[in-house]
């Protein structure tokens, strides 16, 4: 077989769409269907405009949150815990036993432990000058 190495920044959503498809097939056989659900939580304002949230997904029986964003108005009030906990209580009822999270803000690290989070690793200088901490928490399944 012949083949051509290309990289790109602008890759077709139909070759993006056959990547993830070959993936999940491969990562099916070899381990399970990860049943990856997406997952996002929001807070809106009185207008109904996102003032707070997360988006993330369940798979594999864990919880993993891709970005948690918090507008300055309401930073200090406990809105990433409370938003992390209703993420956490529906990924519970979806069977997930773990959660995932990480972060390059020390900021954002110390809320996540006071969440119950705890580190398992740190990719340093990721951006350059920090840290990136990736943590984790078990999820209570009774």
């Amino acid at each position: 077989m012949k083949t051509t190495l290309e990289a790109t920044a602008n890759p077709s959503p139909e070759d993006l769409a056959f990547l993830s498809e070959r993936l999940t097939a491969f990562n099916d056989g070899d381990v399970g269907a990860s049943r990856r659900k997406a997952l996002a939580v929001f807070v809106r304002d009185e207008e109904g405009a996102v003032v707070a949230g997360i988006s993330g997904y369940t798979a594999w029986g864990w919880l993993y949150v891709q970005w948690l964003w918090v507008d300055e108005r309401l930073r200090g009030q406990h809105m990433a815990g409370r938003m992390l906990d209703a993420a956490e209580q529906e990924a519970v009822a979806r069977g997930c036993h773990g959660a995932l999270i990480d972060t390059f803000s020390p900021n954002a690290a110390k809320v996540y432990q006071r969440q119950g989070y705890q580190p398992f690793g740190t990719l340093a200088d990721f951006p350059v000058g920090r840290s990136r901490i990736f943590l984790q928490k078990r999820l209570a399944t009774e």
